[in-house]
């Protein structure tokens, strides 16, 4: 932001909202279309079409400047991309908090409930490039930056509470690890390949964050319903200079829900910007997403009193340990104007602090603090990276830094130092003040060495409680996920060290994903004999923490969930109005799909209009699906293989199947008929209701089973998956 008259400790007067401040500040740059171009000089350009020639048939002239121009800004669009969280998304919104928390932190935004704080917050996938697809089994970053009066705040974590090392000295090791194979730059967006296992199955460290990219957390079903973490132990400073320690946590609203294996990577294939496109359209329509706040802490004098290492940012603190106290809501209701500028641009640092929240001594994020500002200069082109517009702070800064590439400020005076005199002939000093950032004087007296603490050599009894806590279900998905990943590495003693190792967490698991790959038994003496391995066990107070799984979370609304209406002609509209109307009343998204584009035309000769098709929108695309009532669309649905197919992959996937009258015909392939004393779960089989003289009744009975079926999100008990062609 452009400096002001105001001195630097100066503070505007107190807004009642603030969440629109950021908006305002980048209309002063947003450009519009207009109804003539030019140069970028300002020169009206005549003709769009045509480069100068000598003749009309002659070579094009070098004094042509319009020409130059434009080719030349046109080879230099692009930036380098990030080289980790390449691929992104993000959205403005705003942050506000409950009530103060003054108790702990001074942080002005955490403060006052009627202030709202713009934020801008960007969602990413670690491994692949910008062109990679969204649904890849991957970590998600999720990067939030508050735009508070006392200046930016960056939250820069991940949808995971753990990373997969201890000491950023080993970041570029596990990175060059996961990336495309440097010989032939494959394989893309993926972590299955043996340079990536090669190193985890020989850091032990890595086996708590092994855990997580195994389950469902790595395949979200939407960017709106996955948790977000800082990872690392902060802290909150008060103004009494009194610190605790802050673990923050991002409790989606809607739960949190992930896509079954299969499905990830048909999406992957069909609508490669699956989660783009789903936060986009969820905001464009008004189902904002939301996530609250919740903070962990741990008072200064109780650093040491639980069994693991609160700096080691491969555990977390289960939430039955230390409950997670919900302090504020986060809102995203605006998408960005332009994704270059905004999304592209965007700059994120662990070091934005503001005064009331600092730092601990966390190896992996000491590391961190240097990482981000040098990657900056080398994507944004210098070190005035804060003056793009997405970047600037909304409250006003100053200070004698000048000059250097694509400097916008235009600074007056002669001063450019301090302390310095010149200026209004008094003396003008900052040295050793109490206003502004304080950091927390922590005592330190230790020789240098390079080593670690004994304190994060347990790299096993958390994993075990992740993989305990989770629901039967969760499990299995977990197991196959090592069996996929391992199954594509061509080193057999790289698969062989790594089920050795999950030995350690867990001698079933091991065992079982052993089982498919063509090596020997797991052996956690093996694993125990080798470097990198650790003796130290934690005695946790828990064997298992709910609040690690995924099952039944949520606000049970099925609020935004896709439902796919299968269609042809002959369907019978009027048992579908009443079950549609409920559906949509409930919250959520209906859309029409039929064999072809257009209208189908209903038993009753109502025209329906049509939103897809079978074969632009897949199964893969919607959370739920409707087959209505009508002998004759039944019977044509029955015929063709790609609504037959829909349905069967639909329920292979466990998503909820609600066939009324004759649309059970479809389910004929899985012996499912009407009449049946029992259906599998997520199944709703009725008979045609009665809807004469406006009576919905039957219908709207079948409605509500539905709408409950639909928000229990999946069936994942369901039998004999592996048996449905699909």
């Amino acid at each position: 932001m452009t400096p002001t008259n105001k001195s630097a400790g100066s503070r505007r007067p107190k807004p009642t909202d603030g969440s629109n401040e950021k908006q305002d500040q980048l209309a002063a740059s947003t450009a519009e279309n207009a109804p003539r171009i030019t140069t970028n000089q300002g020169v009206q350009i005549p003709d769009n079409h045509n480069s100068l020639r000598a003749g009309v048939r002659g070579p094009s002239l070098l004094e042509d400047f319009i020409l130059r121009e434009k080719i030349t800004h046109f080879d230099h669009e692009r930036i380098p991309e990030r080289v980790v969280h390449a691929r992104g998304e993000a959205a403005h919104g705003y942050f506000e908090v409950y009530k103060s928390m003054s108790q702990f932190t001074s942080a002005d935004f955490l403060q006052d409930p009627s202030v709202k704080t713009p934020v801008f917050v960007r969602f990413s996938t670690v491994a692949g490039s910008r062109g990679s697809a969204d649904t890849v089994r991957d970590v998600r970053g999720f990067a939030v930056k508050f735009y508070t009066r006392e200046g930016n705040y960056d939250l820069v974590g991940n949808n995971i509470p753990v990373f997969f090392i201890q000491d950023a000295i080993k970041f570029p090791d596990l990175i060059h690890a996961v990336k495309p194979e440097p010989h032939h730059e494959m394989p893309q967006a993926a972590s299955a390949h043996d340079t990536f296992w090669d190193f985890a199955s020989l850091m032990p460290e890595t086996t708590h964050m092994l855990m997580w990219i195994m389950s469902d957390r790595a395949i979200p079903r939407s960017l709106r319903m996955m948790e977000g973490f800082g990872v690392h132990s902060f802290r909150f400073v008060n103004a009494r200079g009194e610190s605790h320690f802050v673990k923050f946590h991002w409790k989606p609203k809607l739960g949190i829900h992930g896509l079954a294996w299969d499905e990830a990577q048909k999406i992957a294939g069909k609508d490669p910007d699956f989660h783009r496109r789903d936060l986009w359209e969820a905001i464009a329509r008004g189902d904002f997403p939301e996530w609250e706040l919740g903070v962990q802490m741990i008072p200064q004098d109780k650093e040491h009193s639980l069994p693991f290492d609160l700096l080691d940012p491969t555990k977390l603190i289960p939430e039955e340990m230390v409950p997670v106290q919900r302090i504020g809501r986060l809102v995203l209701n605006r998408n960005p104007d332009n994704f270059f500028a905004e999304t592209e641009q965007v700059a994120f640092h662990p070091g934005h602090l503001v005064p009331g929240i600092d730092f601990t001594n966390d190896p992996l994020l000491q590391g961190r603090l240097f990482s981000y500002t040098d990657t900056q200069l080398s994507r944004l082109g210098g070190p005035n990276f804060h003056e793009l517009p997405i970047n600037r702070s909304v409250c006003p800064f100053h200070n004698f830094q000048r000059d250097g590439m694509h400097r916008q400020t235009i600074t007056r005076g002669h001063v450019a130092y301090e302390p310095h005199s010149l200026n209004d002939g008094r003396e003008f000093r900052i040295d050793g003040g109490s206003a502004g950032f304080q950091s927390f004087p922590e005592e330190i007296a230790t020789p240098k060495l390079r080593r670690r603490s004994p304190s994060f050599d347990d790299h096993f009894t958390q994993a075990r409680l992740f993989f305990n806590s989770q629901s039967a279900a969760e499990k299995e998905h977990i197991i196959a996920a090592f069996r996929f990943e391992l199954s594509k590495v061509a080193g057999a003693i790289i698969r062989q060290r790594m089920v050795d190792n999950l030995a350690l967490v867990d001698e079933k698991l091991a065992r079982r994903v052993a089982e498919p790959l063509g090596i020997g038994a797991p052996d956690p003496k093996a694993a125990a004999g080798r470097a990198g391995y650790r003796e130290h066990r934690m005695k946790l107070p828990l064997e298992e923490s709910a609040a690690l799984r995924m099952a039944d979370t949520g606000d049970g609304s099925i609020k935004t969930r896709q439902v796919a209406i299968l269609a042809t002609d002959g369907i019978d509209s009027a048992s579908l109005k009443p079950i549609r109307e409920a559906l949509e009343q409930a919250g959520a998204q209906c859309k029409v799909v039929a064999p072809r584009l257009g209208t189908v035309t209903s038993a009753s000769r109502r025209q329906l209009e049509v939103d897809a098709t079978f074969q632009n929108m897949p199964s893969v695309m919607f959370d739920a699906v409707l087959v209505p009532a009508g002998a004759q669309g039944c019977e044509a649905l029955a015929r063709n293989g790609d609504a037959v197919h829909f349905v069967l992959e639909a329920y292979k996937h466990c998503k909820a199947i609600c066939t009324v009258g004759e649309g059970v015909q479809l389910l004929a392939t899985l012996g499912i008929g009407a009449g049946a004393r029992s259906y599998p779960a997520g199944m709703v089989v009725a008979t045609t209701p009665t809807t004469n003289l406006g009576d919905n009744t039957a219908a709207l009975k079948i409605a509500h089973e539905f709408i409950a079926a639909i928000a229990k999100h999946r069936h994942w008990d369901r039998a004999n998956l592996d048996g449905v062609p699909a």
